[in-house]
């Protein structure tokens, strides 16, 4: 399957949330969808060496790096580090409201400087092999989305950018937490949808506010091209992903998220054995029995005992057996 239709349903990358823990159990959930790391920026890769950020497992694929920076040269460099590294895709960000990123200028912020996006794109192009993609955002403060956004699409599209995210919120540089970037500005689906009836040759995403398959296959339908899922993807991922492979590509059947608990065990049995803990993988399990019964007690027994000294797949074992009995007992 080409990566343009993997990118019909993919997971946002997300910081401190989409790393190699996640992405694995987010690909034994699907087959197909796109995964994203959390952003990666140009300068801790280049300047720093920190390579370990680019650290995944080969059951991830496909999966795209997201970069951050603003300095096509660096850009160019940390997209060729994410191309030997083995990504699939190389993404920019230009969605990130964090006072860090602006202060790097990078992020957001490039909304106001869709040259400097489009001198960007290019030079990542010219040092990779791989898609380069960009995320960005309907506009920033006080600019007018329905001016911006064609204009950036314009301009960075005749780069050779053929793919974009759009998440469908203005992000507000001064007076909100990136939180609050997330949830205050209001959404504008529609304005995105207008961007594929202007924009018909890009392949176009929409992100924000997307919290079930229905809406997403409702976006598809319209003629998007591709939906980009965040928190409830992180929050309930099987509610998002494990019918995913079957009603978003038509292909396999669903998977059960009792037998992903399952086939996590060698995953996080070499984790620990390299060294890690249990909490660093389960932390991101919580939410995998989302709604239904024995929820709770999957959340609290992992929650409780995973960061204990010693905590093994033992303790998965046992909050699973928790969720299985009150299933049980919602059964009789």
């Amino acid at each position: 399957m080409k990566i343009n239709q993997n990118a019909r349903l993919s997971v946002a990358p997300m910081m401190d949330w989409t790393d190699r823990h996640c992405r694995y159990l987010h690909r034994l959930l699907s087959r197909h969808a796109l995964l994203y790391t959390e952003m990666v920026t140009a300068p801790a890769l280049v300047r720093g060496g920190a390579l370990h950020l680019l650290d995944h497992h080969p059951a991830e694929h496909p999966v795209a790096l997201q970069l951050g920076g603003s300095d096509p040269a660096e850009l160019a460099q940390a997209a060729r580090l994410g191309a030997q590294a083995g990504y699939d895709e190389i993404n920019l960000n230009v969605g990130c409201p964090s006072d860090r990123v602006q202060s790097g200028t990078f992020g957001a912020v490039l909304m106001k400087q869709p040259a400097l996006v489009a001198e960007c794109v290019t030079a990542m192009r010219e040092a990779v092999d791989v898609e380069v993609t960009v995320k960005c955002r309907i506009g920033v403060d006080d600019q007018n989305p329905e001016e911006v956004l064609p204009e950036f699409l314009s301009r960075v599209g005749a780069a050779g950018c053929g793919r974009f995210i759009i998440h469908a919120r203005k992000a507000w540089l001064q007076g909100l937490s990136p939180k609050e970037n997330r949830e205050i500005p209001p959404l504008d689906h529609d304005l995105v949808l207008r961007m594929k009836g202007m924009f018909g040759g890009l392949h176009l995403s929409i992100n924000g506010g997307i919290t079930d398959l229905d809406q997403a296959l409702a976006f598809l339908d319209a003629g998007l091209d591709g939906v980009m899922v965040g928190r409830a993807a992180y929050h309930q991922p099987a509610d998002i992903l494990c019918q995913a492979d079957r009603r978003i590509w038509g292909q396999g059947q669903d998977s059960d998220p009792v037998e992903v608990v399952g086939r996590m065990r060698d995953y996080i049995e070499d984790h620990i054995a390299g060294g890690g803990r249990l909490h660093q993988v389960t932390r991101h399990m919580l939410g995998l029995f989302a709604g239904s019964p024995g929820a709770r007690q999957w959340r609290r027994i992992l929650s409780e005992g995973a960061s204990r000294e010693g905590a093994d797949f033992a303790l998965v074992a046992q909050a699973l057996d928790a969720v299985l009995e009150a299933r049980a007992q919602a059964v009789a």
